[in-house]
């Protein structure tokens, strides 16, 4: 849908929060050419989300970001629970397989400022006071409507629009979609807050009361600290006041003073995703796409990542090499997870809300074994950093290696700190073939995969068609992605830092299969 006195741009991004910012990002640094509009004038300065969690400080440092982010915020190694007075149990997050196994917080106008200087370095910008008034498609592309703050129109030709604008999002109305799921909203009082308390810092908290809904807190830097409350009594819809504040506190956690305030507010959250994140090329991606408590912390987490995924394929498509099947991949991957999300959010909202007192010592006596059980921790940590996201059984992965155990197709691809190998693998805004020789042997050279070529080896290098090189005297890459040491093997890294196929050496009908996958 090129119409003729139209503006033509590949991409049209709709909505410059995190989740837009992320798409922005990942087409400046592929040089995409893109719109990305947001109809506030200004970045916010309210503070909202606030964790950012492992799986997307590694998408943060592809991004060539997170050093910056890190410097913004304080690290939480832990998830403590506490329960009318006495401990409940703690979740350690530093055993997560991750270069980053704990949670930073930090305020989301951080991770926008920080994201937005990438933007700018990378070519691309954000157009504020614009909004979509209104978009139509056909097989061919979009033809949409920006109107600017004077109430001027401007009509923009696309190839595919992408809807980032949040709970109420007009690219979703527009599209006739709606959010499908429970609307008996649940409130919560928010305050980002100064205090005095003794608390460990390094550690997020939830605390447990009587009847009450439970309230969360999250130590941020200096002073600061992130509040979140349940509330189920009813009051009128004023903004909260810092003694309202205090008086959770107190009935709640104790011992907790404080002492001034950033940002107070009121929300009610529903529980709801819509049915399909593509209408033909139209996308939806975070809150657009997906609500939920903010019980979890992992909603902007959740929306970014989705962007991560569906930014590279967009890119592939926008030069012509993606596959439909590539694009319809996006729905079949991300959907998925943010049902879990919700699930998840859903459960840890109805468990700290239990009315009777025999339900309420239940919760309790169940939380202090739970916690008290290894394994259930490492899920409970690897379900809240998002480290157990896969995509094992997608259609655009290929798993053609022998063997079972070890890293798969689907799988993130973990680093080997002894290698320092997320090193090497960062910043790709290509696939990376990661081949790893065989025991005492070096490959000739690199095939015919696409992207750059890193040669994982015991012995120093003689090829000089890969274009990096790491040694590996001790095997650790080879035993942690479980590839035998007679055979050695092949990984196709896609962009988003995911194994896209897992192949035996010199097995081209499966790289071949693969790139049918993702080309066509």
């Amino acid at each position: 849908m090129h119409s003729s006195g139209a503006q033509h741009t590949s991409i049209l991004v709709v909505g410059a929060g995190p989740v837009g910012l992320v798409l922005g990002c990942e087409f400046a640094r592929r040089k995409i050419p893109f719109r990305l509009i947001d109809k506030l004038p200004r970045p916010t300065d309210e503070s909202r989300a606030i964790a950012v969690h492992a799986r997307s400080l590694e998408m943060m440092e592809r991004i060539g970001v997170v050093d910056e982010l890190l410097a913004s915020g304080v690290r939480a190694v832990a998830m403590t629970f506490h329960g009318e007075g006495s401990s409940l149990g703690r979740v350690d997050l530093t055993a997560v397989d991750s270069p980053f196994p704990f949670s930073l917080s930090t305020a989301q106008t951080e991770t926008e400022r920080v994201l937005a200087a990438r933007l700018e370095a990378v070519g691309g910008r954000v157009e504020r006071s614009v909004e979509l008034a209104g978009f139509e498609q056909d097989a061919s592309g979009v033809r949409a409507t920006l109107r600017d703050a004077g109430g001027g129109d401007e009509v923009v030709s696309a190839d595919w629009i992408v809807g980032t604008d949040g709970a109420h999002s007009t690219v979703r109305e527009q599209l006739g979609v709606r959010l499908e799921g429970s609307f008996q909203g649940e409130r919560f009082l928010l305050g980002d807050v100064e205090a005095d308390y003794g608390l460990e810092r390094e550690s997020m908290h939830t605390f447990f009361a009587g009847h009450e809904g439970p309230l969360l807190v999250f130590p941020m830097r200096d002073r600061r600290l992130r509040l979140i409350a349940q509330i189920t009594d009813e009051r009128d819809d004023s903004q909260p006041t810092l003694e309202e504040f205090q008086a959770i506190c107190d009935r709640r956690a104790r011992g907790i003073r404080l002492t001034g305030a950033h940002w107070l507010t009121t929300f009610e959250i529903h529980h709801a995703q819509v049915a399909q994140y593509r209408h033909g090329r139209a996308f939806l991606a975070g809150d657009a796409a997906h609500i939920h408590s903010p019980a979890g912390g992992q909603g902007m987490n959740t929306g970014m990542q989705d962007a991560f995924n569906l930014g590279w394929k967009l890119a592939h498509a926008a030069v012509g090499k993606g596959s439909d099947e590539l694009l319809e991949s996006y729905q079949l991957e991300r959907h998925p997870v943010a049902e879990r999300v919700l699930e998840h959010s859903t459960l840890l909202t109805n468990v700290g809300t239990l009315h009777h007192e025999l339900a309420r010592k239940l919760r309790y006596h169940a939380m202090h074994l739970a916690t008290g059980l290894a394994p259930i921790r490492h899920k409970l940590a690897d379900e809240t950093e998002e480290t157990d996201v896969g995509y094992r059984g997608s259609p655009v992965v290929v798993d053609a290696g022998s063997g079972e155990e070890g890293v798969r197709a689907g799988d993130a691809a973990p680093d080997v700190a002894a290698v320092r190998l997320h090193q090497v693998l960062a910043h790709a805004i290509g696939h990376t073939a990661l081949y790893v020789a065989p025991a005492g042997d070096v490959l000739p050279s690199a095939g015919a995969e696409p992207g750059r070529s890193v040669l994982v080896a015991d012995a120093e290098p003689a090829p000089e068609s890969f274009d990096e090189f790491v040694l590996d005297p001790e095997r650790t890459v080879a035993k942690r992605y479980g590839i035998h040491d007679d055979d050695g093997g092949l990984l196709l890294i896609r962009p988003d830092g995911y194994v896209g196929l897992r192949a035996d050496l010199g097995d081209q009908r499966a790289i071949a299969d693969y790139l049918a996958c993702v080309e066509g």
